[in-house]
């Protein structure tokens, strides 16, 4: 049953179908899309012996991707802080209302440990070593067919955040564009995307729990608004 399993599960197509179906779960939750894709995940992880150099997870966890990754966070929340000021320009604040977080430590841990599983191991786990990977794979393992790929998961995962709006869903896309090049170089350590997406989001939510925006984000309010 495992083998039927697997060998069904990995067929090339496989990954275009679940990314056509997830979607179609938000009409009753928008979390049922992630825990599909992730059930699916799971499955073939499983009925694969648990080979989980099939998802990027080749190296191991070590002391150098750990300071690796905290070097691209500081780059990439740059990155993030700067492409959000000109977004919000134009296109307003996102809606952060499910983070409620201000000035209440006992919701900030919650989510922030939440961050480090579901968001920040879920996540990469299902968009860049799943959807992303496999997707890459289907279109031809050419260095088109990863742009191409990075192009529509970014787009896939943006939108996914509908929830937050316009300005949203756009400032995610092109974040998750720019985290997709950094996989692409590091497609078998999935763990550098992991730390990074941990780290990112674990600054910006201790932000919000001082109710304060971050160093980066006055620079480039001051730099761009002014």
């Amino acid at each position: 049953m495992k083998t039927r399993i697997y060998n069904t599960l990995t067929k090339s197509y496989i990954v275009v179908l679940v990314m056509l179906f997830a979607p179609l779960l938000n009409y009753f939750d928008r979390n049922y899309s992630f825990f599909f894709g992730l059930s699916i995940v799971g499955l073939i992880l499983w009925s694969g012996n648990y080979n989980w150099s099939l998802f990027g997870f080749t190296k191991k966890l070590t002391t150098k991707t750990v300071l690796k990754s905290i070097l691209l966070t500081l780059s990439l929340i740059l990155f993030d802080n700067f492409v959000g000021v000109i977004i919000e320009k134009y296109f307003g604040e996102p809606n952060l209302s499910s983070i409620d977080v201000e000035g209440n430590t006992l919701n900030y841990i919650i989510i922030l440990i939440v961050v480090w599983t579901l968001v920040a191991f879920g996540e990469e786990f299902l968009f860049k070593g799943y959807y992303f990977k496999w997707l890459a794979e289907f279109f031809g393992n050419t260095k088109k067919a990863w742009l191409f790929a990075g192009i529509l998961v970014s787009i896939y995962f943006g939108v996914s955040h509908y929830y937050q709006g316009a300005s949203g869903m756009i400032t995610i896309s092109i974040i998750t564009l720019f985290t997709s090049f950094l996989f692409y170089k590091n497609r078998d350590n999935l763990w550098v995307l992991i730390l990074i997406h941990g780290l990112h989001d674990n600054w910006g939510l201790t932000f919000l729990y001082l109710g304060t925006p971050s160093p980066a984000r006055q620079l480039f309010e001051k730099l761009l608004l002014n």
